[in-house]
């Protein structure tokens, strides 16, 4: 326990607020009281640890609650793991990026497995960028300091974002732009970064913003919020591979699930929203060829959906806690059983 006082201060100095925290607790309450009825420890996998936040607060809710708690974050998951000393018995640190199954599955515990093989009670996917990451100023993802351009959550692994602005070509670092931070300027911006890097590399946040207060016109910058928002997005998804990491873990936990299970996925813009979306709606649909009049057996949908679409968060809660402005949570829950 005298580890935990410090890991909570650092929490705090990182402006650490879960999002839809009491939400998140209400969601898994029915899997967790499922697995208690029928003897069983339930088993939580949060994939998107960070420093806790949610994992913490569930594990003091459920006595019998285990969580595995993922993260690429060596530094986040460190301190998660000491912030989380009082549960040490029922939580199990795994340093890996979300999608890494071969490596969750070998961490899940040895009970934790139904008729079909490896199962789980539930998933939550927080997915975006901690807190920690956004205000430590070394991390370099903020534009509104002045750091190296790194932008990498595991930092022992791959190129930097400046790496890519020095290596990609005019078109690349255009399309990134344009899809990763829907930048209505991203040609403009990534001709400016070519003709530059040859006699001056970009290598820290405020060249960076520099260069784009330099491109944007005046006008749009007048409309458009900083001119760094949308830039630094787009080269933090393209270094961390977020939306392919997003791609392969939806379904990849989908199918982990064991029946009654329930994934919770979180998602903070469109691209990892619409992968989410369009998984779910695929899952929760009936595989029974249209026009008959009766479901096929073993056609019927896998999942049903808890939440109505997505939820928002509150305007309470965005005021306790902006960044959860542009949250959009989407619950499931399995209905059958898995085929072994």
């Amino acid at each position: 326990m005298a580890d935990e006082p410090d890991a909570d201060r650092a929490a705090a100095r990182s402006g650490h607020i879960p999002v839809f925290l009491d939400r998140t607790i209400e969601l898994f309450r029915p899997v967790i009281e499922a697995a208690d009825a029928q003897g069983r420890r339930p088993v939580i996998v949060d994939g998107t640890l960070g420093l806790g936040g949610h994992s913490s607060h569930l594990l003091a809710e459920f006595d019998d609650l285990r969580v595995l708690g993922v993260d690429r974050d060596p530094a986040a998951l460190e301190m998660a793991t000491r912030r989380l000393t009082a549960f040490r018995d029922r939580f199990t640190p795994v340093h890996a990026r979300f999608d890494d199954f071969d490596l969750i599955v070998d961490s899940l515990p040895t009970d934790a497995r139904d008729e079909s093989g490896p199962a789980i009670d539930g998933v939550l996917l927080d997915f975006g960028v901690s807190s920690m990451q956004l205000d430590v100023p070394e991390r370099g993802f903020a534009y509104s300091v002045d750091s190296p351009l790194d932008m990498r959550m595991d930092p022992t692994t791959g190129p930097t974002a400046a790496d890519i602005l020095a290596d990609y070509t005019r078109d690349d670092l255009a399309r990134i732009f344009r899809v990763y931070g829907e930048e209505r300027f991203a040609r403009q911006i990534a001709s400016a970064i070519v003709r530059r890097r040859d006699t001056d590399p970009i290598a820290s946040s405020a060249q960076l913003v520099e260069l784009l207060y330099d491109t944007i016109p005046q006008g749009a910058r007048r409309t458009g919020g900083h001119p760094g928002k949308r830039v630094f997005q787009a080269l933090r998804i393209e270094v961390n591979a977020e939306l392919e990491a997003v791609s392969s873990a939806v379904p990849g936990y989908l199918d982990l699930l064991r029946e009654g299970g329930r994934a919770v996925f979180m998602a903070y813009h469109s691209l990892e929203d619409k992968i989410v979306k369009r998984e779910l709606t695929t899952r929760i649909a009936s595989r029974t060829p249209p026009g008959l009049p009766v479901e096929l057996p073993g056609h019927g949908p896998e999942f049903e959906a808890v939440t109505r679409g997505a939820e928002k968060a509150s305007q309470t809660e965005i005021d306790h806690n902006p960044r959860s402005a542009s949250v959009r949570v989407r619950c499931v829950r399995r209905i059958d059983g898995r085929t072994p």
